[in-house]
């Protein structure tokens, strides 16, 4: 990656880190409620997965990981994964302990699928560019 693709990247993980933190812990009692199912699912954890999705893939791009040889970029995924997973777990207990919010394993569960989906999407472009 170039070094401006790099410094967008880093920007757009910082964006999405402040509307992350807005998502969990805004207060969004005064708003219409949606949906409660989608397609059957409850429409809060479709918004937790939808909201982890792009946890890895900014993250690794973020760092460039892209450009490390195989190894290194196992790790780096590893360690993408289990960061999202511990900024998800940390949003879940902050939740908690607001008034407004409640804290859930079925949501952490959404996220994790969320970060898990990211991840392999991560694999598989690795996997895409190293057959090139």
């Amino acid at each position: 990656m170039t070094r401006k693709a790099v410094i967008i990247s880093r920007i757009l993980f910082a964006l999405y880190i402040v509307v992350l933190a807005f998502l969990c812990f805004g207060n969004f009692s005064s708003i219409q409620q949606a949906p409660k199912t989608i397609l059957g699912i409850p429409s809060d954890k479709v918004v937790h997965f939808l909201m982890f999705l792009p946890f890895p893939i900014l993250s690794y791009l973020s760092f460039d990981c892209f450009s490390r040889k195989s190894s290194k970029a196992i790790v780096a995924i590893i360690v993408t994964f289990l960061v999202g997973a511990i900024v998800a777990a940390s949003t879940e207990l902050g939740q908690g302990l607001t008034a407004y919010r409640s804290s859930d394993s079925h949501d952490f569960l959404a996220d994790l699928i969320g970060l898990g989906l990211g991840t392999v999407c991560i694999i598989v472009s690795k996997l895409a560019r190293k057959q090139r």
